[in-house]
Parts: structure tokens; sequence; C-alpha cells
């Protein structure tokens, strides 16, 4: 199965090529190819991620940040947030820590975490 991220998704279909539209890809697909910042903002809502993909006991998550303050949470695994677009404001240990496009900060398991206002774009999340 192969999907393109964009207005249509395109998969085999009974060995010709064939369209279904989808707003963007559910999770219980196998992905190829996605265009995260188009996925994101075709999200329902920010600050709601959606699990892409799960992988050796973790999961690829992608939000959509929308300038809005995040209320401080733990987990008790490690989180990659990985900005594709924009810019995350993270506090750590109440420090502000800057994530910019491009950028990953890993945050351990077990540490207290928030996101200040003006974190706007596109976010993958790696939770392991």
């Amino acid at each position: 199965m192969h999907i393109r991220a964009g207005k249509h998704a395109r998969h085999a279909c009974a060995n010709r090529r064939c369209y279904a539209r989808r707003p963007f890809l559910p999770a219980e697909l196998s992905v190829s190819l996605v265009n995260l910042n188009a996925f994101a903002q075709a999200l329902p809502k920010a600050w709601s991620s959606r699990v892409l993909e799960r992988f050796g006991g973790g999961n690829f998550k992608v939000l959509r940040m929308d300038g809005t303050p995040y209320p401080d949470e733990v987990h008790d695994y490690a989180e990659g947030l990985l900005v594709i677009d924009g810019e995350l404001r993270l506090r750590i240990h109440g420090e502000a820590v800057t994530v910019s496009r491009g950028e990953v900060y890993v945050v351990p398991a077990g540490v207290p975490h928030s996101v200040d206002a003006g974190s706007v774009g596109t976010l993958v999340i790696l939770d392991v």
C-alpha cells in the first residue's frame, strides 16, 4: 500500500490506482509519505496529538501548536519533541527552553514539563 499526503490519499486498489478522499490519514494505516504540516493543520483540535505510526513499543505522533499554553505533565517514558515548523516554548524544571524548527528536545522519563504561550507550528512527538 502506498499513500501520498495531500488532498487525496493514493493507494493500490484491485491492481489499479484509485483515490480515496480523506482530510488526513487514519492512525491504523501504515504510512509511506506524509506532509506533516498538512497533516497537523487538518487535525480538528490543537494540542490533541494523533498517532501516525507505532513502532518498537513507541508512538510517532503529530500535533498542531496554536500559541496557547499547555499545563505541566509527567510521563513514565522518554518523549522526543521534534519541531517540524514554528517554535516550541518548553518549560523544564522552571527553566524556559526554546526548540526551533528542525530541532529536537528529549524529555527524560519522570521529568515534569509544560509549554508556554506562543508555541506555534507543527510538532512531532516520539514516545518510547
